[in-house]
């Protein structure tokens, strides 16, 4: 007995979502696409982009993010966060590589991000 809402229905909920949040931050959440074998994998298996986002992004903002820049509609979002790896030296330098967050964008189905649009070649 449950009905589905209409699309129209899920855009005013997805700009609602996005009004939520400033849109300065949600411009700065997503930090970059992670393209490779293993996303590409994921991506194609269960409908899923994967971003690099910051550090103190929540799920919410991600999602509001992704919906505000590409104009899709997003199911859900999963987070991960990746240690750097242990200390390293170059010389007499010594460091860290930097922590950082992935997250695992999963889309409606029919919905694709399409990272090549402004292309005109």
């Amino acid at each position: 007995m449950s009905e589905k809402p209409s699309t129209a229905a899920t855009s005013a909920l997805a700009s609602a979502n996005a009004r939520r949040f400033s849109p300065d931050r949600l411009m700065q959440v997503l930090i970059s696409p992670q393209v490779s074998e293993k996303t590409t994998f994921v991506g194609e298996k269960h409908n899923q982009w994967v971003f690099r986002v910051r550090p103190d992004a929540t799920k919410p903002e991600i999602k509001a993010a992704v919906e505000l820049m590409f104009k899709v509609q997003v199911n859900g979002v999963q987070t991960s966060t990746t240690k750097g790896k242990e200390t390293r030296r170059l010389g007499r330098a010594v460091g860290r590589r930097r922590s950082w967050k992935k997250a695992f964008v999963s889309l409606k189905q029919g919905q694709e991000i399409n990272f090549a649009a402004g292309d005109t070649k």
